[in-house]
């Protein structure tokens, strides 16, 4: 595998860890379909939460945050929205989070940081 991949699992195991420690129920993860994927679908409280893992091993290209592009969010809305009718999650208030996880390169988590409402959806398709 990859060592991008493998970033990446260590770094959504990371973070489903730390939301399970916050109080977050976790529905599903690495949810796939046409339009998209998503990272980590939780509940926290009566919110369904939709969240995108960046996970890096240093800040030499900025915060992995940044690495959420205005085109990638519309891919996590399409996502969301196809997850949603999917489930028929129709009564739930949700939002789009970012959770950062930076590590040492050597499967040792060093920072994590959850951003809520990291970007919002304004209706159809208008981000």
């Amino acid at each position: 595998m990859k060592y991008n991949k493998l970033l990446g699992a260590f770094g959504e195991d990371m973070a489903c860890s730390y939301l399970e420690k916050q109080g977050y129920r976790i529905l599903d993860r690495n949810f796939s379909c046409k339009v998209g994927e998503l990272d980590i679908i939780a509940m926290e409280g009566d919110t369904l939460a939709f969240i995108e893992v960046k996970c890096r091993t240093g800040l030499e290209y900025g915060h992995p945050s940044e690495a959420v592009s205005y085109s990638k969010q519309g891919k996590i809305i399409k996502a969301a929205l196809f997850f949603m009718t999917k489930n028929k999650l129709f009564d739930y208030m949700c939002r789009f989070d970012v959770i950062e996880v930076l590590t040492n390169g050597a499967k040792e988590c060093i920072h994590i940081n959850l951003i809520k409402n990291a970007f919002e959806y304004s209706g159809k398709y208008g981000y």
